[in-house]
């Protein structure tokens, strides 16, 4: 996606060495500086956003500002979005069954299932997205679309859409969550619109927010752009469409309906996920005190917007352990520090108030990391380590 056109450009409010100075204590009972914690949490860089105006920004490593960075599954929340849209205009129907648009999908897994229930991950498909099992599905899904080599002898799918159809129903769709990349795969509009995931990413946010950079998406063998886990850009041009969705404008263009983004902002249906989480157009939305949503991706990726405090902090990171298991002591009190940093006009330095929850000593603190980024296939094979017993752990 080129960038093309005028790039937006983001004012600086630097406020550095006041939020480097932050402390908090995390759920091991430790107290730590903020700019510590970027390095204990292996950030390869992060920038944060205070009413639209970049008040803190560091790169570590080999990332600089300009530079693309895989944000894997965050990609599921472009995509969302952009569903989301065109349910709010009239262009998709999100009651409707699969194969109303997708008539190749009868009498597969997908023939009941209606768009609304993809775009909340609330499928009951035959589907394991589990690392430590190496029959589960998710390789077979990887391999189809070109993102694990293939053995000798391979002749399973050699397309990601060849492989959806071979996909088998397991339960009923809509009654409980599944965190399944293929629900988004299917979910995409490029069928009713006539236009690609990629066209669609570009002329309706990358061009009109103006990013700085090109981005990149993953293509299967086919040309099929991945949806699910594919996008790679700058954290900049992340951080705008985080700024995006605090209420759907850009500039004083109404680019996202605000009916989207307060749909999102305002969900809540916690029947269905046994977390402090809702999950809403491929965006994940927390019931805590802070009241915001955030997209994410394994290994530490990261887009949180929190209305109440006009933030947006958008994060890349190579963490060596792909679900958030490692980072929730640590960052669960870091974000509430940071934002009650932004929304106040002086320094704070008093640690937040305790979570709900305590994870104690099975969440050690992990140690400064070596910058040596894993290898792809492990990434891709830790992907989709999260299902609903495994929220509380991963997501933060």
């Amino acid at each position: 996606m080129a960038r093309g056109g005028a790039t937006s450009h983001l004012e600086r409010h630097g406020r550095t060495s006041e939020i480097d100075a932050l402390t908090f204590t995390d759920l091991t009972g430790r107290v730590r500086r903020f700019d510590e914690a970027l390095y204990d949490t292996y950030a390869d860089g992060i920038p944060v956003l205070h009413l639209g105006r970049i008040v803190y920004e560091r790169n570590f490593g080999a990332l600089e500002a300009h530079l693309q960075h895989t944000c894997y599954s965050i990609t599921k929340s472009y995509a969302g979005t952009l569903a989301a849209a065109f349910v709010d205009e009239g262009v998709l129907d999100d009651t409707k069954p699969i194969p109303y648009y997708l008539p190749e999908l009868r009498r597969t897994a997908f023939e009941d299932a209606t768009l609304r229930e993809l775009m909340d991950m609330q499928t009951g498909l035959d589907y394991s997205e589990e690392c430590a099992d190496r029959c589960a599905s998710v390789g077979a899904y990887v391999r189809a679309c070109g993102s694990r080599p293939r053995p000798a002898g391979h002749d399973g799918p050699q397309t990601l859409c060849e492989y959806l159809r071979t996909v088998r129903k397991e339960g009923p769709h809509g009654e409980s969550f599944a965190y399944k990349t293929i629900n988004t795969e299917v979910m995409t509009v490029a069928r009713v619109t006539g236009r690609s995931f990629v066209q669609l990413l570009h002329e309706r946010l990358w061009a009109p927010l103006g990013c700085e950079e090109d981005g990149y998406v993953v293509v299967d063998a086919a040309g099929m752009p991945l949806a699910g886990c594919g996008l790679s850009l700058t954290l900049r041009d992340m951080a705008r469409f985080g700024e995006l969705m605090r209420e759907g404008t850009w500039r004083g263009k109404q680019l996202i309906p605000a009916s989207v983004v307060h749909d999102v902002q305002l969900y809540n249906d916690p029947s269905k996920l046994p977390s402090d989480l809702t999950c809403r157009n491929q965006w994940w939305v927390s019931r805590n005190e802070l009241r915001g949503f955030f997209a994410a991706g394994i290994y530490g990726q990261r887009l949180y917007v929190l209305p109440e405090a006009e933030t947006v902090i958008a994060r890349f990171a190579s963490h060596p352990v792909a679900s958030g298991a490692a980072n929730k002591p640590i960052t669960s009190h870091r974000w509430r520090r940071l934002s009650a940093c932004c929304a106040s006009s002086g320094p704070h330095t008093q640690s937040s108030p305790t979570l709900h929850k305590e994870y104690g000593a099975r969440c050690a603190s992990p140690s400064r990391h070596p910058k040596s980024p894993p290898s792809c296939s492990r990434r891709r094979s830790n992907e989709e380590e999260m299902n609903a017993n495994q929220l509380d752990e991963v997501m933060e």
